[in-house]
């Protein structure tokens, strides 16, 4: 006599009407809090007992999906990083949208995996590819590939770039010679990437910068010419469209030219900056972008995507796919069935596993339109222009950077205004006022407006003002 089993029951629910009930009560809460962003603090400080309750034991048994929404609306809403708010402005973080919010929620529920086979979301995929290719100038043989952001992206272009001069000398052994060139203004991430590719941070040449933050020719030349006089191969020239301090843009179409003329990869660190291109008045500080090899840059910062949603394009497809394919018996295609539809998204990245990121940025796309996202990245650097009017205004405050794009880097007057400029950073972050950032600019530490944020307008930016004045006078 056959044994029966006893049944394990999958993991949808048991009740389909009460978790429909609660699934839209979760809507209801999210679309409730992004309604009501400005008549809350941008940011709070976390509880001593709500960070506490973090450390709860595994959870061997189920909790009611109300109850873990419960716990969700007092224990992390209230104090997440406040990005979303109209003043947050420290960071050059996206205030995301509605349109992809839902979006991304639709990807969820279908739990596609892009990293292969014939399916619609990989279409989706493919055709922001196509509409980024348009949007930078780039020819139809380009590949691109969503990845998480920029730093990855980053990573990514030059291991194509290592990939496309070493299989030119054909010779592994000379990766020992290689060297490349940024600005002494370039994001941390590009000599973490070399370090991580196994060149090492040493082969990289911080090239001195201007007194607008852009990167100098001469410096630039004299190094290569340094170099090649020490009998080391230059490969790499890394631009940089948007500054992670002060939002400056190298001079792209001199480095296109001085990439084609020394045989160099031209790869752009277009994070938030690259997107100027959506902006008219914006967009011809980007000339000579549309030459470079390769260009990494985020649709969650100025496009407001949700995060994460980084891009990586890469002028010479061929060459994108050959520096990553890694053919499988478990990865056989065919040209008929599921196992259709190569080249793979896998073959042109290390990740065979990847999220449907495509889709909040479809829909973010297609339901503002790339006019209107362009109108809101020239508004915030409207925003930045009115903050530096603000700051000059005030005999307190000190203009400490030139303001090119979206960028205000700016300090209290006063004794010790180092640690001054500290507290104040704090203060106004604690107040829930608004949410500046420090950096340091040629030994002086300053506060750092980045108006990144849709929802962020003029009132907001005075706000900032007179709380930095308000605390400074403390």
């Amino acid at each position: 006599m056959a044994i029966e089993e006893p049944r394990i029951p999958s993991l949808d629910p048991e009740d389909w009407q009460a978790d429909r009930a609660q699934a839209h009560r979760m809507l209801d809460d999210m679309l409730d809090h992004l309604e009501g962003l400005r008549s809350g603090p941008v940011w709070r400080p976390m509880p001593d007992a709500v960070r506490a309750s973090f450390d709860a034991a595994l959870p061997m048994e189920p909790s009611t999906l109300g109850k873990v929404h419960e716990d969700f609306l007092h224990g992390v809403l209230p104090y997440s990083t406040g990005n979303l708010h109209p003043g947050f402005m420290g960071w050059v973080h996206g205030g995301g949208n509605l349109a992809g919010m839902l979006g991304e929620m639709l990807a969820g529920g279908l739990n596609a995996n892009l990293g292969g086979r014939d399916h619609a979301p990989i279409e989706v995929e493919r055709q922001v590819l196509r509409w980024v290719r348009q949007l930078f100038g780039f020819p139809a043989s380009a590949s691109g590939l969503f990845v998480t952001g920029t730093s990855m992206a980053n990573l990514m272009g030059i291991h194509v770039a290592r990939h496309a001069v070493l299989g030119s000398l054909g010779s592994g052994s000379a990766q020992a010679d290689l060297v490349a060139y940024a600005s002494s203004a370039v994001h941390g991430c590009v000599p973490r990437a070399l370090e991580m590719l196994g060149l090492g941070r040493g082969v990289l040449r911080l090239v001195p910068t201007d007194g607008c933050g852009r990167m100098r020719l001469d410096e630039l030349d004299a190094a290569i010419a340094k170099d090649r006089a020490a009998g080391l191969h230059p490969f790499l020239l890394v631009g940089t469209a948007g500054t992670v301090d002060i939002g400056a843009v190298d001079p792209l179409a001199d480095l296109a030219e001085r990439a084609q003329q020394q045989r160099l990869w031209l790869h752009v660190d277009g994070a938030f900056g690259a997107l100027a291109i959506l902006a008219p008045r914006l967009a011809p500080l980007l000339a000579g972008l549309e030459r470079a090899d390769s260009l990494a840059f985020d649709f969650h910062k100025w496009a407001q995507v949700p995060y994460d949603a980084g891009f990586l394009l890469v002028r010479n497809g061929e060459l994108h796919q050959a520096a990553f394919a890694s053919p499988a018996a478990y990865l056989q295609r065919e040209t008929r069935g599921l196992a259709a539809g190569s080249p793979w998204p896998c073959d042109f990245g290390p990740d065979l596993s990847r999220g449907f990121r495509a889709l909040k940025t479809w829909f973010t796309l297609r339901t503002h339109g790339l006019r209107r996202i362009g109108q809101t990245i020239e508004q915030t650097c409207v925003l930045a222009r009115h903050l530096e009017a603000r700051v000059l205004s005030e005999p307190k405050l000190e203009l400490m950077a030139p303001v090119t794009l979206n960028i205000v880097c700016f300090r209290h007057r006063g004794s010790h205004a180092d640690a001054l400029n500290a507290r104040i950073a704090v203060d106004v972050q604690e107040s829930g006022i608004a949410a500046p950032s420090t950096t340091w600019l040629d030994g002086n530490l300053v506060l750092r407006a980045a108006l990144v944020n849709h929802r962020t307008q003029t009132s907001d930016v005075d706000a900032l003002v007179e709380a930095v004045l308000k605390f400074g006078g403390r």
